[in-house]
């Protein structure tokens, strides 16, 4: 399990009510504010976590992983770039047709 990074920030508490505080853009923070910019924080670090899910927001999709020829790679990546697609999107598509018949 990896930790994700945290960041504390320490210093004296400011009432946003009564005191004024500008961002670098001259904009008044407040709580609204505040709430904003740590849920934009939050969803570009959820972004950031790796690829969306094959099986709904928020659930880790299984992986499979398997060697092949540095022949087959080749093609592969080929015909995924000639349909514009990735390999693992070509992969997904065999493993359907085979367990289809």
């Amino acid at each position: 399990m990896t930790k994700k990074n945290r960041y504390v920030i320490t210093g004296p508490d400011i009432d946003l009510e009564t005191e004024v505080v500008l961002d670098s853009d001259g904009r008044r923070i407040d709580q609204t504010y505040v709430d904003e910019v740590v849920d934009a924080a939050h969803e570009y670090l959820d972004q950031r976590a790796g690829r969306p899910s094959l099986t709904g927001k928020a659930r880790h999709s299984p992986q499979v992983t398997f060697r092949v020829t540095p022949e087959l790679k080749a093609r592969a990546e080929a015909e995924a770039k000639v349909r514009g697609t990735t390999v693992s999107q070509l992969a997904r598509e065999a493993f359907e047709r085979f367990f289809a018949s």
